[in-house]
Protein backbone atom coordinates (compact mmCIF):
# COMPACT_ATOMS: atom_id res chain seq x y z
CA UNK A 1 0.00 0.00 0.00
CA UNK A 2 1.41 3.39 -1.06
CA UNK A 3 0.02 6.91 -0.95
CA UNK A 4 -0.15 8.78 -4.26
CA UNK A 5 0.45 12.51 -3.51
CA UNK A 6 0.92 13.30 -7.21
CA UNK A 7 -2.73 12.44 -7.92
CA UNK A 8 -4.12 13.44 -4.53
CA UNK A 9 -5.47 16.67 -3.10
CA UNK A 10 -4.20 16.46 0.50
CA UNK A 11 -1.91 13.54 1.24
CA UNK A 12 -2.72 11.09 -1.56
CA UNK A 13 -4.37 8.56 0.82
CA UNK A 14 -7.59 8.19 -1.19
CA UNK A 15 -5.66 7.97 -4.46
CA UNK A 16 -3.45 5.26 -2.96
CA UNK A 17 -6.43 3.21 -1.77
CA UNK A 18 -8.11 3.61 -5.17
CA UNK A 19 -4.98 2.44 -7.00
CA UNK A 20 -4.75 -0.59 -4.67
CA UNK A 21 -8.42 -1.50 -5.20
CA UNK A 22 -8.55 -0.56 -8.89
CA UNK A 23 -11.46 1.87 -8.58
CA UNK A 24 -12.05 5.58 -9.14
CA UNK A 25 -10.48 7.73 -6.36
CA UNK A 26 -13.67 9.84 -6.30
CA UNK A 27 -15.55 6.93 -4.68
CA UNK A 28 -13.00 6.70 -1.86
CA UNK A 29 -13.12 10.46 -1.35
CA UNK A 30 -16.92 10.41 -1.14
CA UNK A 31 -16.65 7.61 1.44
CA UNK A 32 -14.26 9.63 3.60
CA UNK A 33 -16.52 12.68 3.29
CA UNK A 34 -19.53 10.59 4.35
CA UNK A 35 -17.75 9.49 7.53
CA UNK A 36 -17.71 13.12 8.66
CA UNK A 37 -21.42 12.70 9.45
CA UNK A 38 -20.69 9.50 11.43
CA UNK A 39 -19.04 11.23 14.34
CA UNK A 40 -16.19 12.55 12.25
CA UNK A 41 -14.37 9.21 12.43
CA UNK A 42 -12.97 9.64 8.90
CA UNK A 43 -10.78 12.61 9.87
CA UNK A 44 -8.57 10.79 12.43
CA UNK A 45 -8.47 7.74 10.17
CA UNK A 46 -7.22 9.88 7.26
CA UNK A 47 -4.61 11.58 9.44
CA UNK A 48 -3.45 8.20 10.77
CA UNK A 49 -3.15 6.77 7.25
CA UNK A 50 -1.30 9.89 6.09
CA UNK A 51 1.17 9.53 8.97
CA UNK A 52 1.80 5.78 8.68
CA UNK A 53 1.50 4.91 4.96
CA UNK A 54 4.59 5.71 2.84
CA UNK A 55 4.26 7.66 -0.37
CA UNK A 56 5.32 6.53 -3.84
CA UNK A 57 9.08 6.72 -4.24
CA UNK A 58 11.86 6.97 -1.64
CA UNK A 59 9.90 9.24 0.73
CA UNK A 60 9.39 7.77 4.22
CA UNK A 61 6.12 7.97 6.18
CA UNK A 62 5.66 11.13 8.21
CA UNK A 63 6.04 9.26 11.52
CA UNK A 64 9.28 7.64 10.36
CA UNK A 65 10.67 11.00 9.23
CA UNK A 66 9.75 12.65 12.51
CA UNK A 67 11.23 9.84 14.60
CA UNK A 68 14.57 10.21 12.81
CA UNK A 69 14.72 13.92 13.76
CA UNK A 70 15.60 13.26 17.41
CA UNK A 71 17.03 16.73 18.09
CA UNK A 72 13.89 18.46 16.85
CA UNK A 73 11.69 16.29 19.05
CA UNK A 74 13.90 16.91 22.11
CA UNK A 75 13.70 20.68 21.56
CA UNK A 76 9.92 20.56 21.05
CA UNK A 77 9.45 18.39 24.16
CA UNK A 78 11.64 20.73 26.20
CA UNK A 79 9.69 23.81 25.11
CA UNK A 80 6.42 22.02 25.87
CA UNK A 81 7.60 21.08 29.37
CA UNK A 82 8.69 24.67 30.05
CA UNK A 83 5.33 26.06 28.92
CA UNK A 84 3.45 23.49 31.03
CA UNK A 85 5.61 24.25 34.07
CA UNK A 86 5.01 27.99 33.66
CA UNK A 87 1.24 27.51 33.39
CA UNK A 88 1.14 25.25 36.47
CA UNK A 89 3.21 27.78 38.40
CA UNK A 90 0.79 30.58 37.48
CA UNK A 91 -2.12 28.36 38.62
CA UNK A 92 -0.38 27.67 41.94
CA UNK A 93 0.21 31.39 42.53
CA UNK A 94 -3.38 32.20 41.72
CA UNK A 95 -2.43 34.29 38.69
CA UNK A 96 -4.65 32.34 36.37
CA UNK A 97 -7.34 32.84 33.81
CA UNK A 98 -9.97 30.20 33.31
CA UNK A 99 -9.03 27.02 31.45
CA UNK A 100 -11.33 28.10 28.62
CA UNK A 101 -8.90 30.97 27.95
CA UNK A 102 -5.49 29.65 29.01
CA UNK A 103 -5.31 26.38 27.11
CA UNK A 104 -6.68 27.74 23.78
CA UNK A 105 -4.21 30.61 24.14
CA UNK A 106 -1.35 28.13 24.61
CA UNK A 107 -2.41 26.15 21.52
CA UNK A 108 -2.71 29.31 19.42
CA UNK A 109 0.68 30.51 20.67
CA UNK A 110 2.30 27.18 19.72
CA UNK A 111 0.79 27.31 16.23
CA UNK A 112 1.75 30.97 15.78
CA UNK A 113 5.32 30.27 16.90
CA UNK A 114 5.59 27.42 14.38
CA UNK A 115 4.32 29.64 11.54
CA UNK A 116 6.65 32.50 12.48
CA UNK A 117 9.61 30.15 12.76
CA UNK A 118 9.07 28.83 9.23
CA UNK A 119 8.54 32.33 7.82
CA UNK A 120 11.84 33.51 9.33
CA UNK A 121 13.86 30.36 8.49
CA UNK A 122 14.73 31.43 4.92
CA UNK A 123 16.93 34.43 4.09
CA UNK A 124 14.99 37.65 3.34
CA UNK A 125 15.75 37.49 -0.38
CA UNK A 126 14.35 33.93 -0.58
CA UNK A 127 11.14 34.47 1.39
CA UNK A 128 8.25 33.81 -0.97
CA UNK A 129 4.75 32.38 -0.72
CA UNK A 130 5.98 29.14 -2.30
CA UNK A 131 7.55 27.00 0.45
CA UNK A 132 9.35 23.65 0.15
CA UNK A 133 7.23 20.61 0.99
CA UNK A 134 8.62 20.05 4.55
CA UNK A 135 8.28 23.74 5.45
CA UNK A 136 4.77 23.87 3.95
CA UNK A 137 3.80 20.84 6.06
CA UNK A 138 5.03 22.50 9.26
CA UNK A 139 3.20 25.71 8.35
CA UNK A 140 0.06 23.63 7.80
CA UNK A 141 0.41 22.14 11.30
CA UNK A 142 0.82 25.64 12.72
CA UNK A 143 -2.30 26.87 10.91
CA UNK A 144 -4.24 23.85 12.20
CA UNK A 145 -3.13 24.62 15.77
CA UNK A 146 -4.15 28.27 15.49
CA UNK A 147 -7.56 27.45 13.99
CA UNK A 148 -8.09 24.60 16.47
CA UNK A 149 -7.22 26.80 19.43
CA UNK A 150 -9.61 29.49 18.24
CA UNK A 151 -12.43 26.96 17.81
CA UNK A 152 -11.77 25.47 21.28
CA UNK A 153 -11.93 28.95 22.77
CA UNK A 154 -15.25 29.70 21.05
CA UNK A 155 -16.69 26.32 22.02
CA UNK A 156 -15.56 26.56 25.67
CA UNK A 157 -17.18 29.97 25.98
CA UNK A 158 -20.47 28.85 24.31
CA UNK A 159 -19.93 31.22 21.41
CA UNK A 160 -20.62 28.58 18.75
CA UNK A 161 -24.09 27.60 19.96
CA UNK A 162 -25.99 30.56 18.45
CA UNK A 163 -24.34 30.01 15.07
CA UNK A 164 -24.84 26.23 14.99
CA UNK A 165 -28.33 26.36 13.51
CA UNK A 166 -27.12 28.56 10.64
CA UNK A 167 -23.69 26.99 10.07
CA UNK A 168 -24.76 23.33 9.89
CA UNK A 169 -27.25 23.79 7.01
CA UNK A 170 -24.68 25.87 5.13
CA UNK A 171 -22.05 23.14 5.53
CA UNK A 172 -24.47 20.45 4.33
CA UNK A 173 -25.45 22.54 1.28
CA UNK A 174 -21.80 23.22 0.44
CA UNK A 175 -20.92 19.52 0.69
CA UNK A 176 -23.86 18.61 -1.55
CA UNK A 177 -22.85 21.20 -4.15
CA UNK A 178 -19.22 20.01 -3.95
CA UNK A 179 -20.25 16.39 -4.54
CA UNK A 180 -22.42 17.41 -7.50
CA UNK A 181 -19.75 19.59 -9.12
CA UNK A 182 -16.76 17.39 -8.25
CA UNK A 183 -16.71 15.41 -11.56
CA UNK A 184 -16.68 18.59 -13.67
CA UNK A 185 -14.12 20.26 -11.43
CA UNK A 186 -11.81 17.22 -11.52
CA UNK A 187 -12.21 17.01 -15.29
CA UNK A 188 -11.35 20.72 -15.61
CA UNK A 189 -8.25 20.35 -13.43
CA UNK A 190 -7.06 17.30 -15.36
CA UNK A 191 -7.74 19.05 -18.66
CA UNK A 192 -5.68 22.07 -17.58
CA UNK A 193 -2.86 19.79 -16.43
CA UNK A 194 -2.93 17.91 -19.74
CA UNK A 195 -2.92 21.16 -21.71
CA UNK A 196 0.00 22.49 -19.67
CA UNK A 197 1.97 19.26 -20.19
CA UNK A 198 1.28 19.38 -23.94
CA UNK A 199 2.38 23.03 -24.10
CA UNK A 200 5.60 22.22 -22.25
CA UNK A 201 6.32 19.31 -24.59
CA UNK A 202 5.63 21.52 -27.60
CA UNK A 203 8.03 24.19 -26.30
CA UNK A 204 10.69 21.56 -25.61
CA UNK A 205 10.34 20.14 -29.11
CA UNK A 206 10.60 23.64 -30.56
CA UNK A 207 13.76 24.33 -28.52
CA UNK A 208 15.34 21.04 -29.63
CA UNK A 209 14.45 21.74 -33.27
CA UNK A 210 15.85 25.28 -33.05
CA UNK A 211 19.09 24.07 -31.47
CA UNK A 212 19.55 21.30 -34.02
CA UNK A 213 19.00 23.80 -36.81
CA UNK A 214 21.47 26.27 -35.29
CA UNK A 215 24.19 23.70 -34.71
CA UNK A 216 23.96 20.36 -36.52
CA UNK A 217 22.20 21.44 -39.71
CA UNK A 218 24.37 24.54 -40.12
CA UNK A 219 27.51 22.45 -39.64
CA UNK A 220 26.30 19.92 -42.21
CA UNK A 221 25.79 22.78 -44.67
CA UNK A 222 29.38 23.92 -44.05
CA UNK A 223 30.63 20.35 -44.51
CA UNK A 224 28.94 20.22 -47.92
CA UNK A 225 30.58 23.51 -48.89
CA UNK A 226 34.06 22.40 -47.84
CA UNK A 227 33.86 18.77 -48.83
CA UNK A 228 37.10 19.13 -50.82
CA UNK A 229 39.07 19.91 -47.63
CA UNK A 230 39.10 16.79 -45.40
CA UNK A 231 40.97 18.51 -42.56
CA UNK A 232 38.48 21.36 -42.41
CA UNK A 233 35.57 18.90 -42.48
CA UNK A 234 37.12 16.88 -39.64
CA UNK A 235 37.65 20.04 -37.57
CA UNK A 236 34.04 21.09 -38.09
CA UNK A 237 32.82 17.62 -37.12
CA UNK A 238 34.94 17.55 -33.95
CA UNK A 239 33.78 21.00 -32.85
CA UNK A 240 30.14 20.13 -33.52
CA UNK A 241 30.50 16.85 -31.59
CA UNK A 242 31.90 18.68 -28.55
CA UNK A 243 29.17 21.31 -28.68
CA UNK A 244 26.39 18.74 -29.04
CA UNK A 245 27.72 16.59 -26.20
CA UNK A 246 27.97 19.63 -23.94
CA UNK A 247 24.39 20.61 -24.81
CA UNK A 248 23.02 17.09 -24.23
CA UNK A 249 24.82 16.78 -20.89
CA UNK A 250 24.01 20.37 -19.89
CA UNK A 251 27.68 20.87 -19.11
CA UNK A 252 28.29 24.07 -21.03
CA UNK A 253 30.39 26.42 -18.94
CA UNK A 254 28.57 29.38 -17.44
CA UNK A 255 30.98 31.03 -14.99
CA UNK A 256 30.73 34.84 -15.05
CA UNK A 257 29.68 34.99 -18.70
CA UNK A 258 27.99 38.18 -19.83
CA UNK A 259 25.87 39.16 -22.78
CA UNK A 260 28.62 41.20 -24.44
CA UNK A 261 31.16 38.39 -24.11
CA UNK A 262 28.69 35.85 -25.51
CA UNK A 263 27.88 38.06 -28.50
CA UNK A 264 31.61 38.54 -29.20
CA UNK A 265 32.11 34.77 -28.98
CA UNK A 266 29.31 33.87 -31.40
CA UNK A 267 30.38 36.62 -33.83
CA UNK A 268 33.94 35.28 -33.80
CA UNK A 269 32.65 31.74 -34.32
CA UNK A 270 30.41 32.66 -37.26
CA UNK A 271 33.16 34.82 -38.78
CA UNK A 272 35.60 31.90 -38.60
CA UNK A 273 33.10 29.45 -40.11
CA UNK A 274 31.94 31.60 -43.02
CA UNK A 275 34.83 33.98 -43.63
CA UNK A 276 32.61 37.09 -43.57
CA UNK A 277 33.79 40.02 -41.37
CA UNK A 278 31.45 40.93 -38.50
CA UNK A 279 31.66 44.24 -36.64
CA UNK A 280 30.39 44.04 -33.04
CA UNK A 281 29.43 47.11 -30.98
CA UNK A 282 27.93 46.75 -27.48
CA UNK A 283 26.64 49.52 -25.23
CA UNK A 284 26.21 48.29 -21.66
CA UNK A 285 26.21 44.69 -20.49
CA UNK A 286 24.04 42.19 -18.65
CA UNK A 287 24.51 38.79 -16.99
CA UNK A 288 23.91 35.74 -19.16
CA UNK A 289 20.74 33.94 -18.05
CA UNK A 290 18.04 31.97 -19.86
CA UNK A 291 16.49 35.02 -21.55
CA UNK A 292 19.73 36.68 -22.64
CA UNK A 293 21.05 33.25 -23.65
CA UNK A 294 18.07 32.86 -25.98
CA UNK A 295 18.79 36.36 -27.30
CA UNK A 296 22.40 35.35 -28.06
CA UNK A 297 21.24 32.18 -29.82
CA UNK A 298 18.79 34.14 -31.97
CA UNK A 299 21.51 36.71 -32.81
CA UNK A 300 23.84 33.90 -33.81
CA UNK A 301 21.25 32.48 -36.21
CA UNK A 302 20.73 35.96 -37.69
CA UNK A 303 24.51 36.27 -38.20
CA UNK A 304 24.65 32.85 -39.87
CA UNK A 305 21.82 33.76 -42.24
CA UNK A 306 23.49 37.06 -43.11
CA UNK A 307 26.85 35.34 -43.69
CA UNK A 308 25.28 32.78 -46.02
CA UNK A 309 23.10 35.07 -48.12
CA UNK A 310 24.38 38.65 -47.83
CA UNK A 311 27.64 38.23 -49.73
CA UNK A 312 31.15 39.33 -48.73
CA UNK A 313 30.15 42.73 -47.30
CA UNK A 314 30.76 43.22 -43.54
CA UNK A 315 27.90 42.47 -41.14
CA UNK A 316 27.12 44.83 -38.25
CA UNK A 317 25.96 43.60 -34.84
CA UNK A 318 24.84 46.32 -32.40
CA UNK A 319 23.67 45.56 -28.84
CA UNK A 320 22.36 48.01 -26.24
CA UNK A 321 21.44 47.31 -22.61
CA UNK A 322 19.25 49.88 -20.84
CA UNK A 323 18.05 48.63 -17.46
CA UNK A 324 15.82 45.59 -17.99
CA UNK A 325 15.57 46.18 -21.74
CA UNK A 326 18.09 44.56 -24.11
CA UNK A 327 18.13 45.26 -27.84
CA UNK A 328 20.26 43.59 -30.51
CA UNK A 329 20.37 44.58 -34.20
CA UNK A 330 22.00 42.52 -36.97
CA UNK A 331 22.37 44.45 -40.25
CA UNK A 332 23.75 43.50 -43.65
CA UNK A 333 23.86 45.08 -47.12
CA UNK A 334 22.89 41.94 -48.98
CA UNK A 335 20.24 41.43 -51.65
CA UNK A 336 17.39 41.39 -49.10
CA UNK A 337 14.20 39.36 -49.33
CA UNK A 338 10.49 39.40 -48.57
CA UNK A 339 9.95 37.82 -45.09
CA UNK A 340 6.38 36.81 -45.99
CA UNK A 341 7.64 34.60 -48.81
CA UNK A 342 9.86 32.42 -46.57
CA UNK A 343 8.63 28.79 -46.79
CA UNK A 344 7.18 27.23 -43.62
CA UNK A 345 9.80 24.46 -43.61
CA UNK A 346 12.66 26.96 -43.18
CA UNK A 347 13.13 26.98 -39.41
CA UNK A 348 16.04 29.39 -39.36
CA UNK A 349 13.81 32.46 -39.28
CA UNK A 350 10.52 31.19 -37.87
CA UNK A 351 11.79 28.96 -35.05
CA UNK A 352 15.41 29.82 -34.32
CA UNK A 353 14.79 33.58 -34.29
CA UNK A 354 11.13 34.62 -34.04
CA UNK A 355 9.85 31.53 -32.20
CA UNK A 356 12.78 31.42 -29.78
CA UNK A 357 12.34 35.07 -28.80
CA UNK A 358 8.60 34.68 -28.25
CA UNK A 359 9.10 31.60 -26.07
CA UNK A 360 11.35 33.62 -23.77
CA UNK A 361 9.11 36.67 -23.48
CA UNK A 362 10.78 38.80 -26.16
CA UNK A 363 10.08 39.71 -29.75
CA UNK A 364 11.89 39.62 -33.08
CA UNK A 365 11.22 41.68 -36.19
CA UNK A 366 12.83 41.29 -39.59
CA UNK A 367 13.08 44.41 -41.75
CA UNK A 368 14.26 43.58 -45.25
CA UNK A 369 14.07 45.40 -48.58
CA UNK A 370 15.09 43.63 -51.78
CA UNK A 371 18.27 45.20 -53.17
CA UNK A 372 18.95 47.23 -49.99
CA UNK A 373 19.66 44.81 -47.16
CA UNK A 374 18.22 43.21 -44.05
CA UNK A 375 17.98 44.19 -40.40
CA UNK A 376 16.97 41.75 -37.65
CA UNK A 377 15.73 43.44 -34.45
CA UNK A 378 15.74 41.41 -31.23
CA UNK A 379 14.26 42.84 -28.00
CA UNK A 380 13.87 41.45 -24.50
CA UNK A 381 12.48 43.40 -21.55
CA UNK A 382 10.18 46.34 -21.03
Amino acid sequence: MKRDPANGYVGGVCAGFAAQLGIDPLLIRIGFAATMFAGGVGIPLYILAWALIPAEGPEKPIVARLLTRRDAWLVAAGIGCLVLAGMLLLRQWGIWFSDSIAWPAAIVAAGGALIWRQSQAAPPEERTLRLPAPAAGRVGVGVALVVGGALIFLSANDALRPARDAVLPAIVILLAVAIILAPWWIRLVRGLATERAARIRSQERAEVAAHLHDSVLQTLALVQKRAEDPREVAALARRQERELRAWLNDSRPSGDATLAAALEAVASEVEGDHGVPIEVVTVGDAPLDDRTGALVAAAREALVNASKFAGPEPIALYAEVAGERVEVFVRDRGPGFEPATVPDDRRGLRESIVGRMERHGGRAQVHSTPGVGTEVELVIGA
